[in-house]
């Protein structure tokens, strides 16, 4: 609190005023009516103050900020969705960008491309390109927003059929640290549009991204199919075998943790540890029947619900499990192979869970995302494998935080030994180390972009790759 009262002395009443003479959205300091609303992001367990939270109406409103926050050499963070499990969106004592009043999108069936501002949500986004029975690989929690998620890479139930978000975005209007507004494209600034697709918030601020389309739905076949946890070693051993020669239409996550209250599953296993497959097959639905038949086959499910549904239904289908407000910590590895080690260690994290609202999480990559060259892109590592997500989450008023972690810090160490780098999305707080095992060879390139578009480090609250004189 300090800090606030420190920082918000530099934002004088009459260079406020002024700032509030060009700009076309909402201006809110602390104590203001809508501050508190404003400030909250996804992640409970954030909890920052910023001087001024600025909620921009356009992109001129993002570079006024932007030039603002600079003349007063204040901390910048950016909010899109605000789902970044570390709390990049809010700051402490500075201006905190709020893209989340922009929320235009528009939509060409004809050329299968769409367009939308920064602060839309893969739900909106969803909305306006279905009914064209057309979709983009698009994250699986639709509060997550479009800029943080695409810049990251961009994992999703299509990805093996389509690639990577990033690999569907054509262009981004940027704000850059000098509060320039320019359009990025693979014709305009190669460099920079490689950058952009992969290293994160690094470069700018994305007020418009613009993406390929793709033919989906309006219908695919997903769902989720249970087992009892002490099944889980045979569900991992042939996931292991039959994810990477399965067909590109099919997305496959994987889930393990305390057996939820679904009508689908037996009231006496509520609360035991389970383990969970949700193929996401984006085809023909009578050859996806066909494909899905071996996972239905495994074991002796508990019970399962793989259905004919709306893509739109797949979307918010997790939405449940990740909902604001509650405290939450991860971390996560991409691994080659789900070794019998890696199995033992999911299961085990399992078995060790310290809160129901916990889980082991995975996703299967390969098929279209594997066909990119990787040095098409900032990305990292594009080999066929899993990517492993282990992730706590508890209610407010939970006492036992430290406890959470801990279950967390444990798993990862555990599974390490036979991991290979990590999806950069999924960083919290393993600093440098996190950026080597996110970007390996490709950190130098990054940083020698960022010594040219961001020298000063002025977006770096993010997975921050630093420029070379701050490094």
């Amino acid at each position: 609190m300090v800090m606030v009262a420190t920082e918000t002395a530099a934002i004088d009443s009459s260079s406020l005023q002024a700032l509030r003479g060009q700009f076309r959205g909402a201006l809110l300091r602390p104590e203001e009516e809508g501050y508190d609303e404003a400030r909250r992001i996804w992640n409970g367990a954030i909890d920052r103050y910023p001087a001024l939270i600025a909620r921009c109406a356009g992109a001129d409103d993002v570079v006024a900020a932007v030039r603002f926050a600079r003349e007063r050499d204040v901390p910048i963070s950016v909010r899109g969705g605000g789902h970044a499990v570390a709390g990049h969106a809010v700051c402490d004592g500075g201006v905190m960008i709020d893209l989340s009043l922009m929320k235009a999108i528009r939509v060409d069936p004809t050329a299968r491309t769409a367009c939308a501002a920064g602060g839309l949500l893969w739900r909106e986004f969803d909305l306006a390109t279905q009914p064209f029975g057309l979709a983009t690989t698009g994250g699986i929690i639709s509060h997550t927003g479009i800029g943080g998620l695409t810049l990251g890479g961009g994992l999703g139930h299509l990805m093996r059929k389509h690639g990577l978000t990033v690999d569907n975005l054509l262009a981004v209007e940027l704000v850059t640290a000098d509060a320039e507004r320019v359009r990025v494209d693979a014709e305009t600034a190669p460099d920079l549009f490689w950058g952009l697709r992969g290293g994160g918030g690094n470069f700018g601020i994305a007020t418009s991204l613009e993406y390929r389309l793709h033919p989906v739905g309006p219908l695919v076949l997903a769902g989720p199919i249970f087992w009892p946890l002490e099944q889980g070693r045979e569900v991992f051993r042939f996931l292991r075998d039959f994810a990477p020669e399965a067909p590109e239409e099919l997305g496959i996550t994987f889930a393990a943790f305390l057996a939820p209250p679904m009508p689908i599953l037996p009231a006496t296993v509520y609360g035991k540890p389970a383990v969970a497959l949700i193929p996401v097959w984006a085809g023909d639905l009578a050859e996806g029947e066909q494909v899905v038949a071996p996972l239905r086959a495994i074991g002796t499910p508990l019970g399962e619900l793989v259905r004919p549904m709306p893509y739109l239904a797949v979307q918010t289908m997790l939405d449940n499990g990740a909902p604001h407000g509650r405290h939450y910590y991860w971390k996560a590895h991409r691994v080659p192979r789900l070794t019998d080690e890696v199995i033992d260690a999911i299961l085990e994290r399992v078995e060790t869970i310290t809160s129901p609202f916990s889980q082991v999480a995975g996703w299967a990559v390969g098929g279209a995302v594997s066909r990119v060259d990787p040095a098409a892109t900032a990305v990292g590592d594009r080999d066929p494998g899993f990517e492993v997500n282990i992730a706590a989450a508890w209610p407010p008023s939970g006492p036992d935080g430290e406890r959470h972690v801990a279950w967390v810090r444990e798993g990862w160490q555990r599974m390490r030994p036979f991991a290979a780098g990590v999806y950069a999305n999924f960083l919290s707080d393993e600093g440098a180390e996190g950026l080597d095992a996110a970007y390996g060879g490709r950190l130098q390139r990054l940083t020698a972009l960022k010594d040219r578009y961001d020298p000063e480090n002025v977006f770096r609250m993010n997975a921050n790759i630093p420029p070379s004189r701050h490094a």
